[in-house]
């Protein structure tokens, strides 16, 4: 059992393992979909079975397809400049809808300052290895 095993009530363990099944799940479809962030996904898996089950965990960071990323952020929050490019294209498309929608001014601000906020945080991340986004 792990720490992180250990800290997390014990009737809370099965709703982090079902969690961390579906966010796997849904991880494994977005890298498949494109258009569809994956990464994200495994990262919230991973931290679910770190809670909840250690093997899972463990089998989520060795697999040669959906580990790199994940452990990739866990070393150093890096992400690959491909997912970079994808997520921060993402942001602009959205806007793009905002915008054509005619929203309020004051919503379209709220949206813009956002995703401005999240594509620089994006930018920011260093560069990790090639991985599945």
């Amino acid at each position: 059992m792990t720490d992180a095993t250990r800290k997390v009530n014990p009737l809370l363990r099965p709703l982090f393992l079902a969690a961390g099944v579906v966010l796997t799940v849904v991880g494994v479809i977005g890298l498949v979909t494109p258009g569809w962030p994956g990464t994200i996904f495994l990262i919230l898996a991973a931290g679910c079975f770190a809670r909840s089950s250690p093997k899972l965990e463990a089998w989520l960071l060795g697999h040669p397809r959906l580990g790199p990323s994940v452990v990739a952020w866990r070393e150093n929050g890096a992400i690959p400049r491909k997912i970079k490019y994808i997520a921060i294209g993402s942001m602009v498309v959205s806007f793009v809808i905002v915008l054509l929608i005619n929203l309020s001014l004051v919503w379209t601000v709220i949206v813009g300052v956002s995703l401005l906020a999240s594509a620089l945080y994006v930018g920011s991340r260093p560069e990790g290895p090639k991985a599945a986004g």
